[in-house]
């Protein structure tokens, strides 16, 4: 059994997907399309599965703006739609979560690009995630770094 942040993710993701191929025209809304899904996920992984839905599809144009910024030769509209969803929904939590560790986003994103996609898509969507990242949340101290007990200062010799 997956967690439900990861069960939410894979949840938003189909719905997301379902949304860019009909290009926002008859699609029902999130909780309607919900219904139909079988199995239907938990409580919780539907409560966070609808606001990254929420976080995506407001901020859509932002999104798709900071994912052109970073994808060199890449038109978003020519990557594959999974890849293009995958990184909106990365980029939407880097956004608004942060509480969540920028690792566990990024991993997570990445799986589903492997999961959905391929191989390759997993790194693409590692790499450009990563790039907006550092935009984002410009961590100057590496997390593991900072919770290492500091080395002590070696005695010094009295100046004479």
């Amino acid at each position: 059994m997956s967690h439900p942040h990861t069960a939410g993710r894979e949840t938003a993701l189909q719905y997301l997907y379902m949304h860019d191929v009909r290009a926002g025209k008859d699609v029902e809304a999130f909780a309607d399309w919900l219904g139909q899904q079988h199995p239907q996920p938990d409580a919780e992984s539907v409560v966070f599965a609808q606001q990254l839905v929420e976080a995506v599809l407001s901020h859509r144009e932002e999104l798709d703006g900071e994912i052109a910024a970073v994808a060199d030769n890449w038109e978003i509209t020519r990557m594959a739609v999974v890849d293009r969803n995958v990184l909106r929904l990365g980029l939407a939590e880097l956004m608004v979560r942060p509480e969540v560790s920028h690792k566990i986003i990024l991993n997570e994103a990445v799986e589903l690009a492997k999961r959905y996609s391929s191989e390759e898509a997993g790194a693409f969507v590692n790499g450009l995630l990563d790039k907006m990242r550092t935009k984002l949340r410009p961590e100057t101290v590496d997390e593991s770094a900072a919770s290492a007990k500091p080395a002590e200062a070696e005695p010094q010799a009295p100046a004479t």
